[in-house]
């Protein structure tokens, strides 16, 4: 889970907050996402909707979250190749768009985020970009082994992998073959020009 900023009042009961982001993946993939709201998820977690509010600002938040940030807690793979690191990138988000809970949130997320400027502004500050910065560390040690230059953009490549996977797992709702992590990054390590 994505560390949130503590708060005045009370030390957050992180093991709340596990009960909370596990009954928001199984609510969604059981029931879908219109279906799943905060005081279904607030009984099955067994906490009251208030401690929910008090972390997320509502349920598209709370099902981004539980659905869209496991990728992001893995530990960054470091290969020896740049194209090895993002095959096991690939792979994670490939895993993530894979499951249950993702396929029945995406289309509401979706919605959401487009009727909500502040959602999505809250989605990229709170997660997109701490998890952008966590994969700068990948661009790093390829730069220091030589396998690219300091110039690259970097957000644009992240953006070019991330958007694969959810293009072809997310809207064209293709299965994954087990060579998707590969060639995606196939593809981005031989556009960037990496040596």
């Amino acid at each position: 889970m994505t560390p949130t900023p503590a708060g005045r009042g009370r030390p957050r009961d992180e093991r709340s907050g596990a009960a909370i982001i596990r009954a928001a993946a199984e609510l969604v993939a059981e029931s879908g996402y219109a279906s799943t709201s905060i005081a279904s998820v607030a009984a099955r977690a067994g906490v009251g909707k208030d401690t929910i509010y008090r972390r997320w600002s509502g349920k598209s938040e709370l099902v981004y979250e539980a659905v869209f940030t496991t990728a992001d807690a893995a530990d960054l793979p470091d290969t020896g190749t740049l194209e090895g690191d993002l095959t096991a990138l690939v792979q994670s988000l490939v895993e993530e768009f894979s499951t249950p809970a993702a396929a029945a949130a995406l289309p509401g997320l979706l919605a959401d985020f487009a009727a909500t400027p502040e959602l999505r502004a809250t989605i990229r500050s709170r997660f997109l970009q701490p998890a952008k910065q966590r994969l700068v560390a990948v661009f790093d040690h390829a730069e220091r082994r030589g396998d690219t230059s300091a110039d690259l953009p970097i957000d644009l490549v992240l953006d070019t992998l991330a958007g694969a996977v959810f293009f072809h797992l997310g809207i064209i709702g293709e299965h994954p073959g087990p060579d998707l992590p590969r060639r995606i990054a196939a593809m981005i390590t031989k556009g960037i020009e990496a040596r």
